[in-house]
This record gives C-alpha cells, structure tokens and sequence, in this order.
C-alpha cells in the first residue's frame, strides 16, 4: 500500500484476517467437520476445547484416513489359483477400505487434527504471516490476541491485502 507521499505502508493482519472463524471442538465427529469444512467452502480450521486453540484440522489430515494400506506384491497362490490372485487380493483391501471408512466418520477430530498450531497476532505485518506460512508449509494462521482466537489469515487473504483488498 502506498501512502499520500509515495512511502509504502505495511498493512497488518489485522486490515485482512476473517474474523468470523469457522471452527470446531475436539469432540466433533470427524463426519461433521467434513460437513463444515464443505458447506464454508474451507480446507480448514482451527480446534477449540473451550476457549483454548488446541490444533487445526484439514482436508488434508482427513484425506490422509483414507490411505489403503499396501499389499505385497509377493502374495503366491498355487498355480490353479493365480488367476484369481489379483481379485483376491482387491477384495481384502475393498473389505478393509470399507470397514476403515465406516470408523472414520464416527472418530473425534482430537485423533487427527494437527496439534502444532502456529498462529500470528493481529498487529504482525503481512510479510511475516507470509514468512510463516512459507517457512512451515501452511495454508492459515490463527489470528491470537490476548490468549484469545480474534481471527484466521489465509494465503488467499495474503494476496488480497497485497492487490489492496483488504476486510470490510
């Protein structure tokens, strides 16, 4: 942002955060969160046990169940059957993807939220939130003011301020 005299002013995280957080308890349902996370258009948001910031959950911890696990390629049948190892072997691992999924759903977001949270205040520049997000491969910071969550900051929110489109 450029001032009256040509100087350039840094805008603050506080000129771009969202301040109506999208957020969740650690007791959701991981089903839920999913819910949430689609209907606001997110890929993620912070986790509060009360009052507290006590991690972050995304698209990508929850993509991260639905991993089928890997099966050796070793498996030997005797030779009648080894036409049929292949369908064997995929319906073992369809078996365990569905029981897997029918657990999924019903599991608290506590299990699989990313616990290390880094946040940024609301008077930090634009620059270090960029700088953060950068250094640690994040996609959001919350926003932390007086041991409070005030906001979140995405990359989208960082390149907004930087056209100068910062919050109303």
């Amino acid at each position: 942002m450029v001032t009256g005299d040509g100087a350039m002013k840094s805008q603050q995280v506080k000129d771009i955060m969202e301040r109506k957080v999208v957020a969740c308890i650690v007791t959701d349902s991981v089903s839920l969160v999913a819910k949430k996370l689609r209907k606001s258009g997110i890929s993620g948001m912070p986790v509060m046990d009360g009052d507290k910031l006590v991690g972050i959950i995304t698209e990508s911890d929850i993509l991260r169940l639905l991993r089928n696990p890997e099966y050796s390629r070793k498996l030997w049948l005797p030779s009648p059957l080894e036409l049929i190892e292949v369908p064997i072997r995929e319906l073992v691992g369809w078996v365990e993807m569905k029981k897997a999924l029918e657990n999924i759903g019903n599991m608290p977001v506590r299990d699989i939220m990313t616990k290390q949270v880094y946040t940024i205040s609301p008077s930090d520049s634009l620059e270090r939130a960029a700088e953060m997000m950068t250094k640690h491969d994040i996609n959001r910071l919350p926003v932390i003011e007086g041991g409070k969550l005030v906001g979140i900051v995405t990359r989208g929110d960082i390149i907004a301020g930087l056209g100068g489109e910062g919050k109303k």
